[in-house]
């Protein structure tokens, strides 16, 4: 059950570099987001030895700069935005008196509350050496941290990713801000450009138009282009509708000026003015300081690794998350980190990663989530086996009561069984956990039609979908007719 390329430890040839300490352990972990944190503490628990090395700060992206406070912003902007939207409920609409160093300081807390969770103290109090400093492999089996040389039977890879900023003309030397820094800016934008229209562009670009700032994005193709468009269309139409300036086709030839007075160019020679640029054009994974090569490690973008998530030329380290090249998103390294708990402390060979029941959710408003096929993917894989079910939110008591009527759910189905959902609308990233367990558990459509839901309940809209997949097949088949009608002339 135990793969043997874990056992004996060689001795191998260290780099001189000054050493002043050497440790032996199970697993290595380099890196302490979402899946290392995870990793480090299930094989800690488990009664691994385990080594953690984080050379910034405990929690990475998703506590520090991603999800936490993008969704705190996202908060309150929403929070602002409620106050000017109630008149359809009969509740007069006020302006938001919006305090955007404020707002800050909920994000700041939002960050400050989590953190103890992720912290350095909490994982030691599970046993686990916890080395502030950045690792680096200098051979097959040892990382250098610091003054620090650990050797382990497996190590974990779990660097993440950081936002890629292009090599556009004149953006080295304009002022401007990535997800990683656009949190501590406390002086509100009069006009925020985005660069980048994808999934943190278009979340940022509507908090901020809720927050009172003029925004323009400016996307090189298309808007969400990543997305199911009909999916994409519905958001899209929400954001422009609330007044952000959403320009596509605009591909960005140069940058200049100063913070207050940004101005950029375009390749088809349109300009475009504001005081703050935020660039969100995508990330990149963090694997060039860990010198790879000299633990014979293939790589391109992130590292090679097969469907246990090992690299497939040295069978002692793993890749999790991000730097496994995968869906860039936190639960996915949490997935991960499940998948090499397994395999890299109880020994099950047979553990490994799928993508197909995983998962996303933009958090817009409304909300747009995602898993398994879009419908472009569903039909091009299986053609006209394929069957897309609808259900729409504009006729769903529990929206119609709430005011909350824009969305859709759209269901991929393959005899029977799901294989792919796409969800606009309130909640979307709750809804959408039905069809993720729907698929992961290989359950078929009339699992989700025969389950009773409170009513009412935006649940319901999932259930409706469903239903939708047999009422043609119920009501409109002239077989089930004529079986009725004989059930109702032999009825006593």
């Amino acid at each position: 059950m135990f793969d043997q390329s874990a056992a004996p430890l060689p001795q191998t040839h260290i780099e001189d570099t000054p050493v002043t300490d050497r440790i032996e352990t199970d697993i290595c972990i380099i890196g302490a987001g979402a899946g290392g944190l995870s990793v480090a503490a299930g094989a800690a628990q488990m009664g691994a030895r385990v080594v953690l090395l984080e050379g910034h700060k405990m929690g990475g992206d998703c506590l520090n700069y991603g999800c936490v406070p993008s969704k705190a912003l996202i908060a309150a902007g929403k929070q602002a935005h409620a106050m000017g939207a109630g008149q359809g409920l009969g509740v007069a609409p006020v302006m938001a008196q919006v305090d955007y160093g404020a707002a800050k300081d909920h994000v700041a807390q939002a960050i400050a509350t989590i953190a103890p969770h992720d912290s350095q103290e909490r994982f030691e109090g599970f046993g686990i050496k916890v080395i502030r400093e950045y690792g680096r492999f200098i051979s097959k089996t040892e990382v250098q941290a610091g003054d620090t040389v650990i050797t382990a039977r497996r190590f974990v890879i779990a660097t993440g990713s950081g936002p890629f900023v292009p090599p556009i003309p004149g953006l080295d030397t304009v002022p401007h801000y990535t997800n990683e820094t656009i949190f501590d800016l406390r002086t509100q934008p009069t006009h925020l450009i985005i660069i980048g229209g994808g999934v943190i562009g278009m979340e940022m670009a509507q908090a901020h138009i809720r927050l009172g700032c003029r925004v323009t994005v400016l996307e090189g193709e298309l808007a969400l282009g990543r997305e199911d468009p009909e999916m994409a269309g519905l958001v899209l139409d929400t954001l422009r509708a609330e007044g952000v300036e959403i320009v596509e086709g605009a591909q960005v030839a140069a940058v200049s000026g100063s913070e207050g007075d940004i101005r950029i160019s375009t390749e088809d020679g349109r300009s475009f003015e504001g005081s703050h640029l935020l660039v969100a054009v995508g990330r990149k994974v963090h694997i060039d300081k860990l010198d790879l090569d000299k633990a014979g490690i293939a790589h391109d973008r992130a590292v090679k690794v097969d469907d246990r998530l090992r690299s497939v030329t040295n069978k002692r380290v793993f890749a999790i998350g991000d730097a496994a090249g995968g869906p860039q998103f936190t639960h996915v390294a949490g997935y991960h980190a499940g998948v090499v708990v397994r395999s890299a402390v109880l020994g099950m060979g047979w553990a490994k990663a799928s993508t197909d029941h995983l998962p996303y959710a933009t958090f817009t408003d409304p909300e747009m989530a995602q898993v398994g096929l879009t419908e472009a993917q569903a039909r091009k894989k299986y053609g006209k086996r394929l069957d897309v079910v609808r259900a729409r939110f504009d006729d769903l008591d529990r929206a119609v009561t709430d005011g909350k009527t824009r969305g859709l759910v759209k269901v991929m189905v393959v005899k029977g069984r799901p294989v792919g959902a796409s969800i606009v609308g309130p909640q979307a990233g709750e809804l959408i956990a039905m069809w993720s367990m729907a698929i992961a558990n290989k359950m078929k459509m009339s699992a989700i039609s025969a389950t009773v839901l409170p009513y009412p309940t935006l649940m319901d809209v999932n259930k409706r979908a469903a239903s939708a997949y047999f009422s043609p097949k119920l009501f409109e088949n002239p077989t089930v007719k004529r079986v009725v009608g004989l059930v109702q002339r032999w009825l006593p």
